[in-house]
């Protein structure tokens, strides 16, 4: 049986998958950062639930010796953790980001570099880089978010390099508009974290806050980045990288086709 290590279980994309995939006879360990949530992932019926802080380096290489010395191995890696920082880049302070790049870059990085060395000494494996269409193109008031994402895009093509030939592979997910709290934790990290009345970026923010509950167009459910996880998994060599929802795939072809300009007049547009 195909096992596979989910991080940023707790809530939204990370706990879907792993409900789908425990649907689809793969053996789930899935991990979180509070303890309260890995209790609420064992009463799901997961008990390989394990707790997992990837800005600890500690925590990864317990989870990854639990794993292998229950089974041997760990045929895929899914780097799912991470957060969104809202807020024009005038605004975000350098500790701000900071802390941006702590879970959503560094804390991959460091999952990452931990898990090749297991990966290369049984010879095979699949590593899920969570990146966005925000790693594709940018929109306003997104920089830090923006900034992981592109990040984790570099990161990930030149490790697709350097895994050549060795039965490794590095695939990312351009995940688009999910149902998920990840724009209501984006906008209270936005109210924490950003001086809105100090800004020149006040109205923006504020009809950001106000439409926090509107529908957002081509938004689709959890479950459709789960079930391209499970097609990962069950491909023998999948492919360098997985567009996910409708949005990805008309932003992603409009940056092939449109100039700079045209590509920023019109993301000017998107909320």
């Amino acid at each position: 049986m195909t096992n596979i290590v989910i991080t940023g279980c707790s809530t939204g994309i990370g706990l879907a998958t792993a409900k789908y995939l425990q649907d689809k006879f793969v053996k789930v360990y899935p991990t979180a950062r509070k303890q309260k949530d890995v209790e609420m992932l064992k009463s799901l019926g997961f008990e390989n639930a394990m707790y997992l802080d990837v800005t600890k380096p500690e925590s990864i290489h317990y989870v990854i010796e639990a794993v292998r010395k229950q089974d041997g191995t760990i045929d895929v890696w899914f780097n799912n953790a991470g957060f969104g920082q809202a807020g024009a880049v005038e605004d975000v302070s350098t500790k701000v980001l900071k802390a941006q790049f702590e879970t959503n870059v560094l804390g991959l990085h460091e999952c990452t570099t931990q898990i090749i060395p297991v990966m290369r000494a049984q010879g095979y494996g699949k590593i899920i880089q969570h990146s966005s269409v925000l790693g594709l193109v940018s929109l306003f008031g997104r920089g830090a978010y923006n900034a992981s994402k592109y990040a984790i895009e570099g990161l990930t093509d030149t490790l697709r390099l350097e895994l050549k030939d060795t039965g490794i592979y590095p695939v990312l997910l351009n995940t688009g508009p999910i149902t998920s709290d990840f724009r209501k934790t984006a906008m209270k990290k936005l109210e924490k974290n950003i001086d809105i009345e100090n800004s020149v970026h006040r109205l923006a923010y504020k009809k950001n806050l106000e439409g926090n509950h509107k529908k957002v167009p081509f938004n689709e459910e959890a479950t459709s980045v789960a079930a391209v996880v499970h097609r990962i998994i069950l491909t023998d060599k999948p492919k360098p990288r997985y567009y996910i929802t409708t949005a990805t795939y008309l932003l992603g072809y409009l940056k092939r086709i449109l100039s700079t300009s045209l590509l920023d007049k019109l993301l000017g547009k998107l909320d």
